[in-house]
C-alpha cells in the first residue's frame, strides 16, 4: 500500500490505515460511507510546493491551492496556516474561504461566467485578484468597482492552445475552449489592450491552464514558453509590465500502481529552468510565477470507506459487489471512467484475485465505482476502501436519490476529528416548502 502513497499502511491486525489511523475503527466509529483525509499529508504537500517554488521559481513565486478539488472550512484553515494562496472558482468557495478566516487578499477568483453579483461579492470580500475571462466581464467589473469606489487587481485568462493529451473533459488550454482568450486568434492581445485602458482595474498579469491529471512536464513547459513569449510581446507593444504569470495547475496523481510515479520537485525544477531560459531569450525580467496545485495536494490524502451489502455472482457474466455509497459521493467513474485502487480494508494484505464490478446503491444502472476491479474476496458487512479519493469526490458529491452526503473525517497525527459532519435526511429536505 505504501508503494502507492506514503499515507497508507497496514497495521498488525492486517487492517488498512491512513495517517496511522485504523480504517475499520474509523468505519465503526463514524459510519459509512465515510471520507477520510490525512491532514499531515496535505500539509506535507503544501510545504513541498512552497519549498520547491522558492528554490526553482524564486522568492516571489507562490503556490495557489485550487479549492475546487476539495473545499470546506477545514481545508482553508490549513491553507491559511501553511501560508498558501487560494484559487476560488465560485462565490460559494469564496464564502467558505472567508468563513474559515482565510486572508482574502491571498485569494484569486476564477470562472468563465461570473455574474454581476459574483463580482460585487468578490469586491466586498476584498479578493486579491480577479481572473477576468472576457471583455464583458472586464466591462462589468470596471463598472461595479467604480460604483463601489474600488480599484481591483486583475489577471487575464489566456488560452495558449496546448493539448495536454489528457481526458477531453478536463482539457482547458485548447483554442476551442469556453475559458479565456486565445493567443493564436488575436483575441488575447485584444483583451490586454482593452484592460490597459479600462478604469478601476489594474492589469497585474496573465493566467493560463492547460488541463488536469497531466503526468508529462512537456505541456507545462510548452505553455510556459508560449506565455512568456506573449508577455514579452505585450511589454514591447503596449508597455505593460505584467508582473505575475500564473501557469495553472494540473499535475497528475497516481490512482493505481500502473500510473507513473511523479517527482513533483523535479518537474518544478525543470519548469523553472525552462522559464528562466525563455525569459533570458526574450530579454525580459522573469514574472512572479504562480501555479495552482489542487488534486496533487489532496487526492492521495483521501480515501472513502464503504460497507459491502451484497456479493452477486452472475455465472458467465460478472460479479457485483454492492456498497452503501456510489455515484452520489463519487461521480468520477460515471463521468470519466476513472480507475481506482480498491482494498478490502480488514484484510488489506490479502491477494486481490476476485474480479468484480463495484456497484453503488442508487436506482441507476450507471451507478458504478469500478468495472473489472480485482479485490480480495469480501462478504456482506465487510469494509471496502477506495483509495486516492481526496480530490473531486466530496467536491462533486450530490444528493441524487435523496441520499445524504457522507462525513469528512480528518486525521491529524494519528487522531481523527470531524471536518464536515454527515448530512441527515432532514438536511437533505430542509429547503423544501
Amino acid at each position: 500500500m505504501k508503494s502507492l502513497h506514503l499515507c497508507y499502511g497496514i497495521n498488525a491486525d492486517g487492517h488498512l490505515t491512513i495517517g496511522g489511523a485504523d480504517t475499520i475503527t474509523l468505519a465503526q466509529t463514524y459510519g459509512t460511507p465515510l471520507y477520510v483525509m490525512d491532514e499531515n499529508h496535505i500539509r506535507h504537500m503544501c510545504r513541498m510546493y512552497k519549498d520547491a517554488f522558492a528554490k526553482y521559481f524564486g522568492d516571489s513565486a507562490a503556490p495557489v491551492y485550487a479549492g475546487k478539488a476539495f473545499c470546506c472550512k477545514a481545508i482553508y484553515r490549513i491553507m491559511a496556516e501553511e501560508n498558501m494562496c487560494a484559487d476560488c472558482v465560485s462565490p460559494g468557495e469564496l464564502y467558505t474561504a472567508h468563513a474559515a478566516g482565510f486572508p482574502m487578499e491571498n485569494a484569486f477568483f476564477h470562472g468563465n461566467n461570473k455574474t454581476d453579483a459574483d463580482l460585487r461579492y468578490a469586491l466586498e470580500l476584498g479578493v486579491g485578484h480577479i481572473v477576468v475571462d472576457s471583455h464583458e466581464e472586464l466591462a462589468a467589473l470596471s463598472e461595479i468597482a467604480g460604483e463601489m469606489g474600488k480599484i481591483q487587481k486583475i489577471l487575464l485568462r489566456i488560452t495558449p492552445g496546448i493539448d495536454p493529451h489528457t481526458h477531453k473533459k478536463i482539457i482547458t488550454g485548447n483554442v476551442d475552449s469556453k475559458f479565456g482568450s486565445a493567443i493564436v486568434t488575436g483575441q488575447a492581445e485584444a483583451i490586454v489592450a482593452a484592460a490597459i485602458k479600462t478604469p478601476n482595474v489594474i492589469l497585474d498579469g496573465l493566467h493560463c491552464h492547460v488541463g488536469s491529471q497531466i503526468f508529462d512536464i512537456d505541456p507545462f513547459a510548452d505553455a510556459a514558453e508560449i506565455m512568456v513569449a506573449f508577455v514579452a510581446k505585450m511589454r514591447k507593444d503596449y508597455g505593460c509590465s505584467l508582473p505575475l504569470l500564473n501557469i495553472g495547475g494540473g499535475f497528475g496523481v497516481r490512482y493505481t500502481e500502473d500510473d507513473p510515479e511523479i517527482d513533483y520537485e523535479a518537474n518544478i525544477r525543470a519548469l523553472g529552468e525552462k522559464i528562466d531560459a525563455v525569459c533570458a531569450r526574450y530579454m525580459i525580467e522573469k514574472p512572479a510565477i504562480l501555479m495552482e496545485p489542487g488534486r496533487s495536494i489532496v487526492a492521495a490524502s483521501g480515501i472513502t470507506l464503504y460497507t459491502v451489502g451484497s456479493v452477486k455472482e452472475i455465472p458467465g457474466f460478472r460479479n457485483y459487489v454492492s456498497i452503501d455509497g456510489g455515484m452520489p459521493d463519487n461521480p468520477r467513474y460515471a463521468l470519466y471512467q476513472s480507475i481506482y485502487t480498491i482494498v478490502n480494508a480488514a484484510n488489506a494484505a490479502a491477494k486481490a484475485d476476485y474480479p468484480c464490478t463495484v456497484a453503488g446503491r442508487c436506482c441507476e444502472s450507471g451507478d458504478l465505482i469500478a468495472e473489472g476491479a480485482m479485490i480480495a474476496p469480501v462478504q456482506r458487512g465487510d469494509i471496502l476502501a477506495v483509495l486516492v479519493t481526496g480530490a473531486y469526490n466530496y467536491a462533486m458529491a450530490s444528493n441524487y436519490n435523496r441520499l445524504p452526503r457522507p462525513a469528512v473525517v480528518m486525521i491529524k497525527d494519528g487522531d481523527p476529528y470531524v471536518a464536515v459532519r454527515r448530512e441527515t435526511y432532514a438536511d437533505v429536505a430542509h429547503l423544501d416548502n
